[in-house]
């Protein structure tokens, strides 16, 4: 396994290249990008970067030796399981601009978020809405060959790893599969259950460490990799005997306001060596 880190988890005011090379020295392997609004950050993709800022972030990896590993995004909301088609038809552009991108800047896979649970809307509405979304880029794509990650987030929508993977088999598409975030389930369950259920669907990895109060359902707090309720020595073995051997993404915020963000990242990235040379 490699280690890589999300551009969420980088100082907001840094520019790419900027971040780029911090990354870079703090010894990652690789980075996630992410397609954000407008002015969400110095380092984000959104809807209107342009094919010459593209082109210039692909140079910055080339030059730096980082690949970018995903496309992670924070726009889809309740979208893809709305009952209004102008919402639907929103989700599948965000996913195509992701593609897009993706191909862009060499990256193999990206980030969705099925979604659309709410007062007004059943599971069962969300749940079948949001696969008729998905069902309508199916060719798009195959077409583009990048992998699709449904990631597991506290939404209410995958709330046990048998959702994740029936979700993924009523797709049936050889390109989508499971983006699992090993911190998102530790407040209710054991992630190396659900990397167990979901097996060789999992195509890439989000990390971060929850501490619970005490067991299952007690809550808890965000805190740092290695600090939490998450039993790595556990989580690692699982995913391994999972077939995964891919990059492992810190998705994490600094914690400490009198920490450099240069001491942070060298932090992480100590922390997911720790992660990855569990026997």
């Amino acid at each position: 396994m490699k280690k890589s880190i999300n551009a969420w988890s980088v100082e907001s005011s840094a520019g790419f290249e900027t971040m780029f090379a911090a990354v870079k020295e703090a010894g990652f392997d690789g980075i996630e990008l992410n397609l954000d609004r407008e002015g969400a950050g110095a380092h984000s993709l959104t809807m209107n970067t342009t094919p010459e800022e593209i082109a210039r972030i692909a140079a910055l990896t080339e030059r730096y030796g980082l690949p970018v590993v995903s496309i992670s995004c924070s726009l889809y909301g309740g979208l893809t399981g709305s009952p209004e088609p102008e919402d639907r038809k929103r989700a599948q552009d965000i996913l195509l601009r992701q593609i897009e991108l993706a191909s862009a800047l060499g990256a193999p896979g990206i980030l969705s978020v099925p979604s659309g649970l709410s007062e007004s809307v059943s599971l069962k509405i969300a749940w079948e809405n949001s696969l008729a979304t998905y069902r309508g880029l199916l060719g798009d794509i195959e077409q583009m060959g990048i992998f699709v990650g449904m990631e597991n987030v506290w939404n209410r929508f995958f709330t046990s790893p048998f959702d994740m993977v029936a979700f993924i088999e009523r797709l049936g598409c050889p390109y989508i599969g499971a983006y699992f975030d090993v911190g998102n389930v530790v407040a209710f369950s054991e992630p190396e259950n659900w990397i167990e259920i979901l097996g060789e669907n999992i195509g890439l990895v989000h990390v971060k460490d929850f501490k619970r109060r005490s067991g299952a359902n007690s809550g808890g707090e965000w805190v740092d990799l290695l600090a939490g309720s998450v039993d790595w020595r556990k989580v690692v073995p699982a995913l391994r005997n999972a077939g995964f051997d891919g990059y492992l993404t810190a998705e994490v915020g600094k914690s400490d306001p009198d920490q450099s963000y240069e001491a942070f990242y060298a932090m992480v990235a100590e922390q997911l060596s720790q992660i990855i040379n569990i026997s």
